[in-house]
């Protein structure tokens, strides 16, 4: 039973160090990605594309497109909205939406797994705590009083694992609130810029058709 106790925390700490590994990867990398969508160039790009939408600036818009340096969700929305307001300006805004949904998709990618290691970890330490508080217990039936010393070491060792498994679930979280809450700005910037597509360029359309015909 000890060997087996033995065996079950080294491998709860051999976890806890791949869980860490693990979230700092897809930290950085997920960082990487949202960056460039949070950028002074992006704020920027939006910034000046939607008077270029109010005035139905077809080739400003397209210039303003073709003079960004860095490819970010709002380029390639507006790329595509472009595309597809010159083929099918009826489906457009359905066809935005789906364009909405999937850069949601490629932003939220990954983020599953921070979200397993911020809800799992702390209990993957609590298991660790557990086999050293019967390791201990086991200790002290076995050796009595004279065991006290190692009956410590082996609380505090059991305890070093719930420690460890929330020094990797609470910045796991934080970092999984953190990028949540950058979806929302990205998406809602996205739902605005389909609403001034719609608005200036579909809708526009439509409306100044009809005023010519009276």
């Amino acid at each position: 039973m000890q060997d087996f106790v033995d065996i079950g925390e080294k491998f709860i700490f051999v976890v806890m160090l791949f869980a860490s590994i693990l979230a700092v990867a897809v930290f950085v990398e997920r960082l990487v990605i949202f960056r460039k969508n949070l950028t002074k160039e992006a704020v920027s790009f939006l910034e000046h594309l939607v008077p270029l939408l109010r005035h139905k600036d077809h080739k400003g818009t397209e210039k303003l497109l073709h003079d960004q340096k860095e490819e970010t969700a709002y380029t390639r929305f507006t790329q595509f909205s472009l595309e597809r307001e010159k083929e099918n300006p009826k489906g457009l805004f359905e066809l935005m939406d789906a364009k909405i949904l999937k850069e949601r998709l490629h932003l939220e990618e990954r983020l599953p797994i921070l979200n397993t290691l911020g809800n799992n970890t702390p209990f993957i330490g609590l298991l660790g705590t557990v086999l050293g508080v019967i390791k201990a217990f086991y200790g002290l039936g076995t050796l009595g009083n004279s065991g006290a010393e190692v009956v410590m070491r082996s609380i505090s060792t059991a305890l070093l694992a719930t420690a460890a498994g929330l020094a990797v679930a609470i910045p796991v979280v934080m970092a999984n609130n953190y990028f949540s809450r950058k979806i929302k700005v990205i998406t809602g910037n996205l739902e605005i810029l389909s609403k001034e597509f719609h608005a200036n360029l579909i809708t526009g359309k439509s409306s100044h058709s009809s005023h010519t015909h009276h």
